[in-house]
C-alpha cells in the first residue's frame, strides 16, 4: 500500500472510526479462501450457533490458523497489515481470525461494539481494531455489515437489541473493511438469494496480555493441579465470557481437557432450531 494512500484511509478510519480498501486482496487467494472454507464448513460440520448475536442462519468457523496454511498470509496481508499498525502500531497481535457466512434470511445482527465488555472510559485510544474481508459482494440485500459512522467517539456503549439508525458497509469482492473497536456495527439482514461471505480478521493492541507468558511457560501438567482459581489468573479462563476463548470454550476445558462451567457470552440466549 502506498504511504498516500494509507495516510488517506487512517485519517478516515480517525474521523469515521472505518475505511473501505476496495482491490485490496488478490482474486486467485480469494477464490482458494472460498474454496478451503466450503471445504472446511463440511469437513468439521459447521452448523449456526442459533443465539442472536453470532446468529440462526450464519456459519461461522473459528480459529482459523489452526485450520489450514493458507490462512497463513491473511493476518500479514500488505493492503491491510499497515492500516492496522497505523491505528495500534507495530506491537499489535491477532486476536482472531474466523469466517462468517451469512445465508439467506438471517435477521440483521445487534449493534455492538467490539471492545465492548473492556472496561475503559469512553472515548479511548484504540485498543482493538478489526477487518472484514469481502470473499463475494458485499450489499445491503445480502447483510452488509451495519455502521454508525462516529460512534467511536461517543461516551457510551450501545444497548444490546436496541434499534440505531446505521449505514450499510457495501463493497464489491476482494475488499477490506477496517474499523476501530469502539465503532458501533453489526451484521445486516440478508434478503437476497445468495449466501455473503467474509473472512474477520481481528487485532488488538500489544500490551493486552500478561508480562510472563503463563500459558506456554508453565507445563500443562503443571496448571493440571493448581485451583481453579489459580488456573484462572494464568490465563486458563476467559473474561466476561469471550476474551481468550478457543473455540467458544474457556483454555481450561479446550486444553486442559477439564470441566470448567464455561459458558460463550453469546450464547446466552441460545435456542435450539425448530423441527
Amino acid at each position: 500500500m502506498e504511504e498516500k494512500q494509507k495516510e488517506a484511509h487512517l485519517a478516515r478510519l480517525s474521523e469515521d472510526g472505518y475505511t473501505i480498501v476496495e482491490n485490496a486482496i488478490e482474486p486467485d487467494f480469494i477464490e482458494a479462501l472460498n474454496e478451503t472454507l466450503l471445504g472446511l464448513e463440511k469437513e468439521l460440520g459447521i452448523e449456526p450457533a442459533y443465539n442472536s448475536f453470532e446468529g440462526h442462519k450464519t456459519l461461522r468457523i473459528y480459529n482459523l490458523l489452526a485450520r489450514a496454511r493458507l490462512f497463513e498470509r491473511v493476518p500479514v496481508h500488505e493492503n491491510v497489515l499497515p492500516l492496522i499498525e497505523g491505528v495500534l502500531d507495530k506491537g499489535c497481535l491477532i486476536s482472531s481470525l474466523s469466517s462468517i457466512a451469512i445465508l439467506p434470511g438471517e435477521r440483521a445482527q445487534p449493534i455492538h461494539s467490539d471492545d465492548q465488555v473492556i472496561g475503559l472510559t469512553r472515548p479511548h485510544k484504540s485498543v482493538v481494531c478489526n477487518s472484514m474481508w469481502a470473499l463475494s459482494d458485499f450489499t445491503e440485500e445480502n447483510g452488509a455489515t451495519r455502521l454508525v459512522p462516529g460512534s467511536h467517539k461517543w461516551d457510551h456503549c450501545p444497548t444490546y437489541g436496541e434499534h440505531y439508525a446505521s449505514i450499510p458497509a457495501e463493497m464489491p469482492k476482494g475488499s477490506v473493511l477496517v474499523w476501530v473497536g469502539s465503532l458501533w456495527h453489526g451484521g445486516g439482514a440478508h434478503k437476497a438469494e445468495e449466501r455473503r461471505t467474509g473472512l474477520a480478521m481481528n487485532y488488538c493492541a500489544g500490551f493486552i496480555r500478561q508480562q510472563e507468558n503463563q500459558q506456554l511457560g508453565i507445563p500443562l501438567e503443571r496448571v493440571k493441579e493448581f485451583s481453579p482459581r489459580l488456573q484462572e489468573l494464568a490465563g486458563f479462563g476467559t473474561y466476561q465470557g469471550l476474551i481468550g476463548h478457543i473455540d467458544k470454550q474457556s483454555p481450561r476445558e479446550a486444553v486442559l481437557g477439564q470441566k470448567g462451567g464455561h459458558k460463550s457470552i453469546w450464547d446466552h440466549d441460545k435456542k435450539e432450531p425448530v423441527s
